[in-house]
């Protein structure tokens, strides 16, 4: 069978399965997840095992440590995964759910539902975690789902799939609702990304690259975010005591993460009262510091930045510092160079506060908060796919409710439109 093959009998098959998945009750799926919870536990040494040639294949390409860090499978990750089944069947039931009736002038009542998106395509590298993550949101979420894993995780991908379809198959549910792609062949990517008549959304996960590659080639709609630019401004009317307790955690708590501050913007009267002091934090963490021609007057022994600093991602403990002459310019520096990700102002002026919010174009704006913040899990959402810097269908954290849409019901009792 052709890779052309084999992609369209998974895509007809998870077609077949999502309109029994939607129509699922919470009762059911709810079920799956434990179910599929209780066959990873009991399938520890298969799934170490088939992680262990993974990891050899992997030593043998010279993948970097940081990566095989990610691919690995021990008793600890058994346990995240087992504990996310767990959470997402606790967590509430968007599907079904009505909103904004209303009565209308013609008698008839008018309302919105929350209905499942269809088959949802995701594509991720490394981490074989996100199989369990992708396949139990999207199956709470009334999805049929497709995971295309990364080829360095293909035995590990494998072996979690099989306690996925135990679940479903216990939970009478089609075991065709969730399907992990088990061919490496990149052709794969390329039909599953252009499968319209099967696929109705493409989630990527993983690095830019990937990400740009999916979004430029797709003919299926992408939910997607390339970069986390994320930008702190700390305002001439901030307390500096809130300012350098956040802008210390939006960098350091974690280096490589999407919601990490990679640029900080300091208004200029306040940046001799809170850049030295920033400074001398960042240092004793090992924080690279690249500043700007009015940052190397305060801060002399760091380095220039260039304009290339202002729209990269670093991931790692590098920051580039900007001195600001106002308000107006700090959100022009955001608007020209953020990801549209994660942006965050420092100030005790509730105007500018609300000027802030109104004006940066970004799917987390945040007031007096560190960006570290803009995560599914810390919004409440309980879990989440990923966090869209799109505009449309979802944006931000995307977690249950993000993979569903609305339809408009309509209830009458008899009227008819004169």
């Amino acid at each position: 069978m052709s890779v052309d093959q084999y992609m369209q009998a998974l895509g007809e098959r998870a077609k077949r399965a999502s309109s029994i998945v939607a129509s699922a009750d919470s009762n059911q799926k709810n079920q799956a997840l434990k179910q599929m919870a209780v066959a990873l536990d009991e399938s520890r040494a298969t799934l170490i095992a088939a992680n262990a040639k993974d990891l050899a294949n992997g030593k043998a390409k010279g993948l970097s440590a940081p990566m095989l860090d990610r691919l690995t499978i021990n008793d600890e990750a058994i346990d995240k995964m087992v504990t996310s089944l767990e959470q997402v069947a606790a967590l509430p039931d968007p599907v079904g759910g009505i909103s904004d009736m209303r009565f209308l002038d013609s008698g008839i009542q008018l309302g919105k539902m929350r209905v499942p998106l269809g088959v949802i395509g995701i594509i991720y590298e490394s981490r074989p975690n996100v199989t369990v993550e992708a396949a139990s949101l999207c199956l709470k979420s009334g999805n049929a789902t497709i995971l295309r894993g990364g080829s360095e995780a293909i035995h590990s991908n494998t072996a979690i799939a099989a306690c996925i379809s135990k679940g479903l198959e216990q939970a009478q549910l089609p075991a065709d609702s969730v399907q992990v792609v088990e061919t490496v062949d990149r052709e794969a990517v390329a039909q599953l990304i252009t499968m319209t008549d099967y696929v109705d959304i493409i989630i990527p996960r993983g690095g830019k690259g990937l990400i740009e590659r999916i979004s430029n080639d797709a003919k299926v709609p992408v939910i997607k975010h390339l970069d986390g630019i994320c930008h702190v401004y700390i305002d001439d009317e901030a307390d500096v005591v809130k300012a350098i307790k956040i802008a210390d955690n939006a960098k350091t708590r974690r280096y490589g993460v999407c919601n990490a501050m990679e640029t900080l913007l300091v208004h200029a009267d306040i940046a001799e009262t809170v850049l030295p002091e920033l400074a001398a934090i960042y240092l004793s963490k090992n924080v690279e510091l690249r500043g700007c021609e009015k940052t190397l007057e305060v801060l002399k022994d760091i380095n220039a930045a260039t304009e290339e600093d202002w729209s990269t991602e670093y991931l790692a403990a590098i920051l580039s510092i900007k001195i600001v002459d106002d308000l107006a310019a700090a959100i022009e520096h955001i608007n020209t160079y953020s990801s549209a990700h994660t942006d965050a102002i420092i100030t005790e002026n509730y105007t500018k506060s609300r000027k802030f919010l109104r004006q940066v174009d970004s799917s987390s704006v945040m007031v007096n908060a560190s960006t570290a913040f803009a995560d599914g899990f810390e919004y409440g959402l309980g879990a989440e796919i990923g966090i869209s810097t799109d505009k449309i269908h979802a944006r931000g954290p995307v977690g249950l409710e993000g993979l569903t849409s609305q339809k408009y019901i309509v209830l009458g009792d008899g009227e008819v439109r004169s």
